[in-house]
């Protein structure tokens, strides 16, 4: 990161701000994962021990560094000097294993603390698994390693190897081959198997970590660690629980932008979140949160250890696909329809010949072939045929991919064909992904080693290979909406008036011990959040309700009102269609009886709520939302009315959500088809249905005290949206909503929004980006000077390459528990359109962090006036509310201006031997400095 001046005036920038990724210069995971030394604490000479199998694989398996046994009884073992404790080992220690039983873990890891030991694995079994003691034990471990920043992995863990080093610090049977798979499993059992397996197969990792208990280092801390590591192209994950939630989603989301993430999740049961009082909770299961949560930070969840290997080998060597068009080239009927059944069945499309591509392949196929997709080149296919259909195929721009089969006939040569592909594959550097099932033993083993050899992989079945594909395309649907820029606003300010409402309204039932709102009070929620309610008038008596029937206006339906009951249908609570007041009070009367005398206490009946009889001429859809252990507020969309647990036709999302996102959610439901338009219907107001989904997800952040919400049903039709009934259930008055489950994804940080006025300006708007601010980021860049982004880049960057899709999507999608990207925004007189006149960003590199690096830019009209020195002064103010310990920054030497703003703050400066910038850093934990 850098700055410079121009040779006139030096405008205030920081090396792109815009960018949200840095690199660390090194990770306190290199002490487990690259140790110059090793101390094995509960070293033993006995036979079948874990403690003499890890001495020994350290041993055997050299990783350029010194090994250290630790144990009071022995003076050596296996030959090499033992030490009494890890205090008279005579070097620093990087790294310490301990294998000794769990009640002596605590007082060992106090001894490595007092050592200075970086990194420790604790390999021993004993904690939380057998108990509270367990739990206790684990508890006392963690406090001490994180007075000292020293990291842990386990306990209860297989260990970790790096076969790129060398490093062999488990007690398997060996080391993994060296490779480019990170592997991490949270079963030790199962790793082993897998590294059995991986031997077999001729499989490399370039790290094998059985991760344990999750004591501290955790999903999170892995995942980012293996991003940055040059050696690993793919990630793939054995997971038995998620852990921190919000650690895995923030360091997933990052990660999988560059490297793959495939895991294999067990356990595809009914779920953790079961709740009598809605709809929503009896229906939310945690294996269906658990895919909301992988397509939201674009994981690829597979089904089989074959699976999870296969595609981290498939999207390693191939492109992703733009598309779910496969291809199928194949010499034989019967395969090809065995590919299309398993791409069908997976979610995949067949693409369908452009009319030059079918030309072109009757051009060069005999007269009986398919014509049509499966491309059956016939059983005397030659290899130059294969090539010649190849060819034509990868030009087709309908299709996505392709799939080659062959089977072993005898007019068939599997080897030339194999190497003929290779060549094509290769000759055409193509951009979509091509692969191949050799079908056979023998006979195609060899072309089958030279299409791997060549990057495109194979598979024995044609099935397999495509479902592959389809799981190809299933990635990438994840990874474009990671890059989608929503088409709407995706926040929701409230006004003082609605803000304070709220509160009275939530405030009224917890001091009355309430937990379950009443329709109209849950329909008071929705209104403050702009979601259209169909009016509601509250009366206590008969003739009450008659008079509240003849000012709506007839028909009315009148439902239960009660602060008890939810469900009104079960106890006779609602009543339909009602002409005239005679008829109000009836039913007034009769639902009394049937509430107080058959179906609970006089309390339970507190009068009704008289509404309009709305004509249900649309469909009935539910949005509701309940709290996930693990996730925190889940949501769910479909389709609604009485039947919703029937049908259950719903889709889940973790909010806060945005206009796509909400998109995707209507479109992963069967009744997303209806509401298109079938039948004649007129199709529903899609944008009108995404953007009150956004304000519901909003309004689920920001009312931690509600734990359920359900609007059942939301009438929807091409004129309007309407919320018919609605339920909030609260969370119990003695519940801490700090150790309550929050949300996975941190909402939008509204209180850094603000104003401000500089030098003789306008005023302007200074808040946190949003994904939609992706169209004013681009009109930014257009506005800077070619020497304000040669000063920026230290070369003039092409305005295309800075204004890419894919560049400006990660630079507006922030990830508020990592980065705050700060924008200035500027509204034109005339039109009231604004546009962005400066950004400032703090970026930590991991949640966990307690350092962030800033970034500052400012357009070349508005530099000079002020601008600049706010930003970062909020970024000072907005580090110090995040907690963080220090601020950093590099400047070049010619910039005078930002080396003065950040001097006024207190930064502390120092020149970079051999280079043409400077360190500016904060020390937030001091007392702050005054601007001079």
């Amino acid at each position: 990161m850098s700055a410079s001046s121009s040779a006139n005036q030096s405008p205030t920038t920081l090396l792109d701000p815009t960018h949200n990724i840095f690199m660390d210069s090194g990770s306190p995971l290199d002490a487990i994962f690259l140790p110059q030394n090793v101390a094995v604490i509960g070293a033993t000479e006995k036979q079948g021990s874990v403690g003499r199998t890890l001495l020994w694989n350290l041993l055997s398996s050299p990783f350029g560094g010194t090994v250290f046994p630790v144990n009071p009884k022995r003076k050596n073992v296996l030959g090499i000097q033992a030490f009494p404790s890890i205090a008279d080992v005579p070097e620093p220690v990087d790294l310490a294993v301990i294998v000794t039983p769990a009640a002596t873990a605590p007082g060992l890891v106090k001894d490595c603390v007092a050592a200075g030991v970086k990194g420790c694995v604790i390999i021993s079994a004993g904690f939380k698994e057998v108990g509270p003691e367990g739990e206790k034990l684990e508890q006392e471990i963690l406090a001490t390693a994180r007075s000292a920043n020293m990291r842990i992995i386990g306990p209860n863990c297989l260990g970790v190897m790096n076969p790129v080093t060398g490093l062999n610090a488990t007690f398997a049977t060996t080391i993994a081959q060296k490779g480019q798979v990170g592997f991490i499993s949270q079963s030790g059992a199962l790793g082993t198997a897998v590294l059995d397996w991986s031997l077999q197969t001729n499989l490399g990792f370039s790290s094998f970590i059985s991760i344990g208990s999750m004591l501290d280092v955790d999903w999170g801390d892995l995942i980012y660690y293996l991003g940055d590591d040059p050696n690993t192209e793919s990630i793939v994950i054995y997971m038995e629980s998620i852990g921190n939630a919000r650690s895995f989603m923030s360091a997933a989301r990052e990660v999988a932008l560059s490297k793959p993430i495939i895991v294999i999740k067990p356990g595809r049961t009914e779920g953790a979140a079961k709740a009598a009082a809605s709809h929503t909770g009896s229906m939310t299961g945690s294996d269906e949160i658990l895919d909301a949560a992988f397509r939201r930070c674009g994981v690829l969840r597979v089904d089989s250890i074959e699976e999870l290997f296969s595609m981290a080998e498939v999207l390693g060597k191939q492109p992703t696909p733009k598309g779910s068009r496969l291809t199928i080239l194949t010499n034989a009927g019967g395969p090809g329809v065995l590919a299309t059944d398993s791409l069908l069945g997976n979610r995949g499309e067949l693409a369908m010949p452009r009319p030059d591509t079918m030309k072109a392949l009757n051009e060069i196929l005999p007269p009986q072939w398919s014509h049509n997709n499966p491309v059956d080149v016939l059983g005397d296919a030659s290899p130059e045929r294969y090539a010649q259909a190849l060819d034509v195929c990868l030009d087709d721009a309908d299709s996505d991919g392709l799939l080659v089969i062959l089977t072993p006939q005898a007019m068939t040569s599997p080897t030339p064909t194999a190497k003929l592909l290779a060549e094509t594959v290769q000759r055409r550097a193509v951009e979509k992904p091509v692969l191949a099932s050799w079908m056979g033993g023998q006979d195609v083993a060899e072309g089958e080693a030279i299409l791997n050899d060549a990057g495109i992989p194979t598979f024995p079945y044609p099935d397999d290979a495509a479902k592959a594909f389809a799981m190809m395309c299933r990635r990438g649907r994840n990874m474009r909406l990671l890059y989608e820029t929503p088409s709407l606003a995706s926040h929701w300010t409230l006004e003082d008036a609605q803000r304070q409402g709220l509160e009275d309204i939530l405030n009224s039932a917890r001091k009355g011990g309430r937990t379950i709102l009443t329709e109209w009070e849950s329909k008071q929620i929705l209104s403050a959040y702009n979601i259209p309610t169909v009016a509601t008038e509250i009366a206590r008596s008969a003739d009450e309700a008659a008079r509240a029937a003849d000012a709506i206006g007839y028909p009315v339906v009148i439902k239960l009102h009660s602060e008890t009951i939810t469900h009104k249908t079960d106890v006779g609570g609602v009543k339909l269609n009602l002409h005239n007041a005679d008829a109000v009070r009836k039913a007034y009367q009769e639902m009394h009886a049937s509430v107080t005398q058959r179906h609970g206490k006089p309390s339970d009946f507190l009068g009704v709520t008289v509404q309009p009889m709305v004509k249900l001429d649309g469909y009935e859809l539910i949005i509701g939302s309940s709290i996930d252990p693990q996730f925190g507020p889940v949501l769910v969309f479909g389709s609604g009315g009485q039947l919703v647990e029937v049908f259950k036709d719903i889709s889940h999302g973790l909010p806060p959500l945005n206009s796509t996102l909400a998109r995707r959610m209507i479109e992963r439901t069967k009744i997303y088809h209806a509401l298109q338009g079938v039948r004649g219907r007129a199709p529903v107001n899609q944008s009108a249905l995404e953007e009150l989904i956004v304000r519901f997800s909003q309004l689920v952040v920001e009312q931690p005290w509600i734990k359920e919400i359900e609007i059942n049903p939301l009438l929807a039709s091409d004129s309007h949206l309407t919320a018919l009934d609605a339920r909030v259930i609260l969370h119990e008055a003695n519940v801490d909503l700090s150790t309550a489950p929050a949300p996975s994804i941190r909402p939008y940080p509204e209180q850094y929004v603000g104003s401000y006025k500089i030098k003789d300006g306008a005023p302007l708007v200074i808040r946190p980006i949003r994904p939609e601010d992706e169209p004013l980021m681009k009109t930014f860049h257009q506005l800077l000077s070619d020497q304000t982004i040669v000063d920026l880049y230290s070369r003039l960057v092409p305005l295309g390459e800075r204004t890419a899709h894919e560049r400006l999507s990660r630079v507006t999608s922030n990830d508020y528990d990592r980065e705050i990207a700060l924008i200035a925004l500027e509204a034109d007189p005339k039109t009231g359109e604004q546009s962005i006149v400066g950004i400032a960003r703090l970026s930590k590199r991991r949640v966990a962090s307690q350092e962030a690096r800033f970034r500052v830019l400012i357009a070349d009209r508005l530099q000079g006036k002020g601008l600049g020195k706010e930003l970062l002064r909020r970024l000072i103010e907005i580090g110090r509310q995040e907690k963080l310990t220090m601020i950093k920054g590099e400047i070049l030497n010619k910039n005078d201006r930002m080396k003065a703003i950040c001097e006024s703050f207190g930064f502390e400066i120092r020149p970079q031997s051999g280079r043409d910038q400077m360190t500016a850093e904060l020390d937030l934990t001091r007392a702050p400095a005054a601007c001079r």
